[in-house]
């Protein structure tokens, strides 16, 4: 008996396929027009108020530190909303065209 006929847990073909499926859609992070809108002015928005309010934190108390430390957690939660492909970014689908029937030229 080999080690795949003994596992229990083995996923079907199916199974196996909506999986991957599922997988290629979140990591190919297509987003539609009005999403890649949002995000460039969410983006604008949080780093000018991050540069702003880091800055602020920083002079108030001093420390190059603390301002550069306040300004890199703002980036990395800025890129934990924008980077993935979330479905809020996905709700305006593009609607294509049909193909003309007849001649290329």
């Amino acid at each position: 008996m080999s080690v795949v006929e003994a596992c229990p847990h083995r996923l079907t073909q199916s199974q196996t396929l909506a999986m991957q499926a599922y997988l290629q859609q979140v990591f190919e992070g297509k987003i539609d027009f009005e999403g890649q809108k949002k995000v460039e002015t969410l983006v604008r928005t949080v780093i000018i108020a991050a540069t702003i309010g880091s800055f602020l934190l920083g002079f108030a108390l001093q420390s190059l530190r603390i301002t550069l430390g306040a300004f890199s957690i703002a980036c990395v939660v800025l890129y934990l909303i924008v980077i993935p492909p979330w479905p809020m970014y996905r709700r305006h689908p593009v609607q294509w065209l049909q193909a003309k029937q007849g001649k290329v030229q």
